[in-house]
């Protein structure tokens, strides 16, 4: 506390009102129903993909090394937001601390930017496996694997402390309330009680570039892996095709509603809420079903983890029975 009362800009403002996703009542109450509904799937589907890929010998690749990490981020990612936001459905008021609204902003960006910097790092997987399959073996080995992950964890602390610091330093006096179901940078610019130009360009010199430049690495990785691919024979290129198709379309649902955002300077557009959806519930809800229903190794180790389970409780319910009975 006494580090966050350091850094903080004195202020008059101690919480947020947050205006949340939507007013009409009625129409909360349906949302609380289908946005749990929705961060189930989320939690659930990403554990699923996390505990199958440990649990099973032959996904033992950097592609799925990958992967259970974007699964990882996906639940920490959706968590940040969505249980503040289905409870808000319910309150007529909706408050956020100030101190509960800056540890928000920091796990949005945090989380965020890592799974920026992970998909990143999982075209790039693709592009050696498929353009330099001789030495894939050789260049992705399990310590750089580890280095890429660990690289975009340091990569996501830093962007989000430098979008937290410039943020508590600005004067907030009133008023404190935000059009928003969460903490955001641009939001918060909004109410600051001062001159927020060079902030505004420096949160989009920070934000706007790293998912711009990011998304224009990915862009470029597979031009290169498609142009690549003409040389494959058909199974070869079929096979790749699909393991990238699953890849490219997490990275449009993912990067396009975060360009958009964030790529620009602050602005009373109302579509803000409805794009950080995208981002915050429906592609972390979607990417379970991308890479299990067009991954058949995914698929089929998912089908041997559940039925060695089932075998072990009915061996073990047999054991019982057989016990009681002697």
């Amino acid at each position: 506390m006494d580090f966050l009362s350091m850094t903080f800009h004195p202020n008059n403002v101690t919480e947020f009102i947050l205006f949340g996703l939507m007013q009409n009542e009625e129409t909360q109450k349906i949302c609380f129903v289908l946005f749990l509904f929705f961060y189930l799937i989320i939690v659930l589907g990403n554990l699923l993909i996390v505990i199958t890929i440990i649990f099973s010998t032959h996904l033992m690749s950097p592609m799925y090394y990958f992967l259970s990490y974007l699964s990882f981020v996906d639940i920490c990612y959706s968590s940040v937001t969505a249980p503040k936001m289905i409870s808000d459905f319910l309150l007529e008021r909706k408050t956020i601390s100030f101190i509960g609204c800056i540890a928000q902003l920091f796990g949005v960006h945090f989380f965020g930017c890592t799974e920026i910097f992970i998909l990143t790092v999982m075209a790039y997987d693709r592009y050696i496996a498929i353009c330099k399959p001789l030495h894939y073996t050789t260049i992705m080995t399990r310590r750089v694997c580890g280095q890429m992950v660990a690289a975009s964890w340091v990569g996501g602390f830093l962007h989000s402390l430098v979008q937290t610091l410039v943020t508590t330093q600005l004067p907030f006096c009133g008023p404190n309330e935000i059009d928003h179901y969460f903490c955001d940078v641009h939001p918060l610019l909004k109410l600051a009680c001062t001159d927020t130009y060079i902030v505004g360009i420096i949160v989009v010199a920070n934000s706007g570039m790293i998912a711009l430049s990011c998304f224009l690495i990915l862009v470029v990785s597979y031009i290169v892996i498609l142009a690549s691919l003409r040389s494959h024979s058909s199974e070869g290129r079929r096979k790749a095709l699909s393991t990238c198709a699953s890849h490219v379309t997490v990275v449009i649902l993912f990067f396009g509603p975060c360009t958009f955002t964030y790529i620009r300077p602050s602005s009373n557009f109302s579509e803000d809420k409805t794009v950080a959806l995208f981002y915050t519930v429906i592609t972390p809800m979607l990417n379970p079903l991308i890479y299990t229903l067009r991954n058949s190794e995914m698929k089929n180790a998912i089908k041997k983890l559940w039925s060695k389970k089932c075998f072990q409780q009915k061996k073990q319910i047999c054991k019982q029975n057989m016990h009681r009975n002697n």
